[in-house]
Order: structure tokens, then C-alpha cells, then sequence
């Protein structure tokens, strides 16, 4: 292991030579064994990417005065997704570097404008289903808020009347998810903007996952409730283009139905030496790369490229669910997107999960009720009857017979 800057520069050969050698215990994720963490859309996509980063490897989009062409392709990026996501005339955004920074500036504006409202409220509070991102929480520890998870009813979606029966004074923010994480399953979001509305309350929409995945999704048949700003009330949206959008790690977008919202999200300074500093973003440098790659990906693929990969996907997802439960793994809930998990109670799903694992298999939990996740993207396509094939040896194991003990999975990300 390095500890120390090397007093001499070593050679391009020999550190790639490192590179590889420090990767080869890692799972390779282009065969199919790795639950979530990539996105594949296809090598030619891939590609796409790499030399869209790669030409804008060294600019920063925090200069648009530098780099026009950076504010460009993000002002096209952000057309493209309210155009998928139903923004009105006034909707806009801006692009971030993940999930976990849309969703912190979504809990920082609807902090911000509930404090506006109501200079006398006590501690803001976030209202949301026990299946929400952790990345909700994260942004309350560090924004002073009180996260408040509600119950999920038996389908795994947000149980709405236990949401409302949460609410308070001091309620800043309610929160949807298309889909949620855990499940794949799409919250009743015109109900929770609903009661939003009734209340005068910030509704956030999480399609960190979906938000450009459930539109070409809908189009092809898929039975989910409208989650974006088709539905009245709906005041901000999250959706990240390097998952479903497939574009290069770094790469979110974070939309508002009005100015008055998306005026909430940036910081403005004037007072030292250098003048004026103003960015949408917590961040400050951001990488050219991802954003001109999110550009390009986007326009490469079109409508009818997401149409095909999304259609894909959601085969995959369907022949992993007939012939799961077909073995008595039947699916929790009624995911339709990409994202399932399943499991039974006759079973031990630990052990099923540790002889996967044996082979070769990298597995993901969901913890209540025990069960196993996958969020799906192409390389799992041709790999469908491996897996199979393994989980129904794995079945056969007396030990994946019975809920041996506590049959708890050890779930985590």
C-alpha cells in the first residue's frame, strides 16, 4: 500500500500495470454479477460517454463565462428531462453531481421556503414512507430538519393516511417515490401531492431512479400511477441520468415546477476580495466531462434508443419474476420498472443469498421482509438463465429449507 508520495515519477506503463493488478479481485460488473452500482446500456453507449467525458475532461462547469458550451449542454439536458417529466411552461432545473445532491438541495429549499412561510415554526420536518433513500435523512442530519418515516401498507407503497396522521405544524417537506428504492414500487404520488396541496407543503417526487426509466416505461404498457409534474402539486423532482439515463458516474438533474422553487437551490456571495460567487449546486468545480457525456448520451440514444433498452430491461425483469416464482420466490409487491426484490417466508434467505455468493454471485438484500434485490440494466440479459440455473441448485440445499434461526439478511448497499 502507498503511504508516501514517491520521490521519483513512476511509469505510465507500470502504474497501469497497477491499475489492473488493484482491480482484478473486483466483481466484473460486464458479466452480469453485480445487483446495482452500474448501468449499461450497450458498448456503443458506453463509448459515447467515455470520449464525450474525455473531450471535455479538463473544463468546469462551475465557469460558464469560460466554457458556454458546458451551460449549453446543461440548458439542453435539463429541456430534454422536463420535456420526459411533463414541466409546464415555468418548470426548470439544473444539473448535480448525484441523487444524494439533488435530494439535499430539494430538503434545503423546502426547508428554506416553509422557515419563509412560517417565521414561527419549530423544527422543520420531512414527512416520507419507511421506503425512502437514506439520502433524505443524510440531508436532515446535516440541514437541521426531523426525518419522519411513515409505515408502507401491505403493497410496499407509501400508506398515505399514515403519512398524513404524521403531519404537523411543522411539516416542511412530504416526499414520494417513483420508484422506491427497496421494492421497485411507485408510490401513490397524485395522493401524497394531494395532501400536499391541502397543506401547503413541499412534495418532492424521488425518480433518482425512474425519472428516465418510467417514462419510456409507461409508454410501453407499464401500470404506474403519474408521478411527475403531470400531477398538481408536484413541487420538485429528482432524477439521475447515470443510472437509467446511462451517461457517465456524476450526473443528476433536479427540476422545479416554478422559478420561485429553483430559486431556492443556489447561493450568492459578494463579500471578499475576488466579487461575485453564485452557483446552482453545492458544489462548486463540476466536472465538464459528465455533463457534456449526459448531453451526448441523450442525443445518441433519442426517444427510440431509450425505448429499446427500457423495453429490455423490463423483459429481463419479467423472466426473472415468472421463473423465480415458479421456484416459490414469488416478487414483493408489484414492481414494473427495473428494480425487484423477492423472497419468501418458507425460506432462509440468508442461506440462499450465502450460496449464491458461493457462486460467483454478488447479492443484494432487502431486510423487511427478507428478501433478494436486483436493479436490473442489460448485462443481466444474457446471464437470466445462469442465475436461474444456480438459484434452483442453490434451493436444493437443506439449509435454504427452513428459516433456520432468525433467517435475517445482512442488507446494505
Amino acid at each position: 500500500m502507498t503511504t508516501r508520495l514517491p520521490a521519483h515519477g513512476i511509469a505510465w506503463e507500470e502504474l497501469q500495470r497497477q491499475l489492473k493488478d488493484a482491480s482484478s479481485n473486483d466483481v466484473d460488473w460486464r458479466g452480469g454479477r453485480v445487483p446495482m452500482f452500474v448501468h449499461y446500456a450497450g458498448e456503443d453507449v458506453l463509448e459515447v460517454a467515455k470520449q464525450a467525458y474525455l473531450m471535455y475532461f479538463s473544463e468546469n462547469g462551475l465557469g460558464p463565462r469560460a466554457f458556454g458550451s458546458l451551460a449549453k449542454f446543461e440548458a439542453e439536458v435539463v429541456a430534454m428531462g422536463l420535456g420526459l417529466l411533463h414541466g409546464g411552461p415555468e418548470a426548470c432545473g439544473a444539473m448535480t453531481t448525484g441523487g444524494t445532491e439533488s435530494i439535499f438541495l430539494a430538503v434545503k429549499c423546502a426547508r428554506d421556503r416553509a422557515l419563509a412561510r412560517h417565521p414561527g415554526m419549530g423544527k422543520p420536518r420531512i414527512v416520507m414512507p419507511q421506503s425512502a433513500h437514506p439520502a433524505f435523512d443524510k440531508a436532515a442530519y446535516f440541514l437541521g430538519l426531523e426525518p419522519m418515516r411513515t409505515p408502507l401498507g401491505e403493497d410496499f407503497c407509501a400508506d398515505v393516511a399514515a403519512m398524513r396522521a404524521a403531519l404537523t405544524a411543522d411539516t416542511a417537506m412530504l416526499v414520494g417515490s417513483a420508484p422506491a428504492f427497496p421494492h421497485g414500487v411507485v408510490d401513490a404520488i397524485p395522493e401524497i401531492a394531494e395532501l400536499a396541496r391541502e397543506h401547503d407543503i413541499w412534495m418532492h417526487v424521488d425518480g433518482c431512479v425512474g425519472g428516465y426509466f418510467a417514462p419510456f416505461a409507461r409508454e410501453l404498457g407499464a401500470d404506474i400511477p403519474d408521478f411527475d409534474f403531470a400531477v398538481e402539486g408536484v413541487t420538485s423532482i429528482s432524477a439521475d441520468l447515470h443510472k437509467y439515463g446511462y451517461t457517465a458516474k456524476g450526473a443528476s438533474t433536479l427540476f422545479f415546477a416554478d422559478p420561485a422553487s429553483f430559486a431556492l437551490m443556489g447561493y450568492h456571495f459578494d463579500n471578499w476580495p475576488r466579487g461575485q460567487y453564485f452557483t446552482h449546486t453545492l458544489v462548486g468545480t463540476r466536472a465538464g466531462g459528465a455533463i457534456a457525456a449526459a448531453w451526448a448520451v441523450m442525443n445518441y440514444l433519442g426517444k427510440d434508443g431509450y425505448l429499446r433498452v427500457t423495453e429490455r430491461v423490463m423483459a429481463t425483469r419479467r423472466a426473472m419474476q415468472q421463473r423465480l416464482d415458479a421456484l416459490g420466490l414469488p416478487t414483493l409487491g408489484r414492481p414494473e420498472l427495473c428494480i425487484f426484490a423477492f423472497g419468501s417466508p418458507l425460506r432462509d434467505m440468508a442461506a440462499i443469498g450465502k450460496g449464491m455468493t458461493a457462486r460467483g454471485w454478488t447479492v443484494g438484500y432487502v431486510n423487511d421482509p427478507p428478501g433478494i434485490h436486483h436493479m436490473l440494466n442489460l448485462t443481466h440479459e444474457p446471464v437470466v438463465g445462469q442465475y436461474l440455473s444456480d438459484m434452483a441448485a442453490v434451493l436444493k440445499e437443506p439449509q435454504t429449507h427452513a428459516r433456520a434461526g432468525s433467517g435475517k439478511v445482512d442488507a446494505r448497499y
